[in-house]
């Protein structure tokens, strides 16, 4: 429970690699906000498991962000994890499209950090983790606000280590490759169906044919890592981009 005493606002915390993070935090002793979707039902159910406060907001906009960081109060733990993807050529990709994935993956961390730095800067101890992706260090093609912004989250979290370097204050982003989750689950039987392939063929030769151990990365692996980056002895670790994402940006 070396948490305790802290707040945790975890962004996109109702469901996959962000709720994950959110239950790992509170099980350190740590109190979360939830931010994201859901129906009312499922964010009572959530916010009873984690005895956490949920703050509605919309994080596309400056003013939404503030709404959220106004909602939660002073957080000694800031894990940008809500984001968004699109799939489409540059040539043929809605400009609204992209306007939303920049905003959303890109701004809403700049304006959530800049609002949550100088509480931290003045109780000496903060922790600022960014979830980025494989995609923040190589590219694909048909994603490029995608990877135009996973690769912008990584450059602005070792500007902002370096500007915190001495103030107690660390950032890291974590990069994984494909995560089991349900949105990746639910997209298997279609694949199946549309490529006339098997359960196994779609998990390994569609979905996982870049990451070379052939496993998916689990949300409670990726939320034990950023659990580790609040604990003491990661007090060095800042600036980092950690991959996790089965050998994918080895190759």
């Amino acid at each position: 429970m070396f948490l305790k005493g802290k707040r945790a606002l975890v962004t996109g915390s109702t469901s996959g690699i962000g709720l994950a993070i959110a239950r790992a935090m509170y099980a350190e002793g740590a109190e979360v906000i939830l931010s994201g979707f859901g129906s009312d039902e499922e964010i009572a159910a959530l916010s009873a498991e984690m005895n956490a406060r949920h703050v509605a907001a919309d994080l596309m906009t400056a003013a939404g962000v503030e709404a959220l960081m106004s909602g939660a109060g002073e957080v000694d733990i800031l894990v940008n994890n809500a984001g968004m993807q699109h799939v489409a050529p540059v040539d043929e990709f809605p400009v609204d499209k992209w306007d939303a994935i920049v905003a959303l993956n890109l701004s809403a961390v700049f304006h959530a950090c800049r609002l949550a730095v100088p509480g931290m800067k003045a109780r000496g101890w903060g922790r600022i983790i960014s979830t980025a992706s494989a995609h923040s260090l190589v590219a694909s093609p048909f994603k490029a606000p995608y990877v135009a912004t996973k690769h912008a989250v990584a450059g602005f979290t070792k500007s902002l280590a370096l500007e915190l370097a001495t103030s107690g204050v660390t950032a890291n982003c974590i990069s994984p490759g494909y995560v089991w989750t349900a949105l990746i689950e639910n997209q298997i039987p279609d694949t199946m169906k549309t490529r006339n392939l098997s359960r196994e063929a779609v998990i390994n030769d569609v979905l996982l044919a870049k990451q070379p151990t052939k496993k998916f990365v689990q949300p409670d692996e990726v939320a034990a890592l950023a659990v580790f980056l609040c604990r003491p002895e990661a007090g060095n670790m800042t600036g980092a981009n950690i991959s996790m994402d089965g050998g994918w940006t080895a190759e």
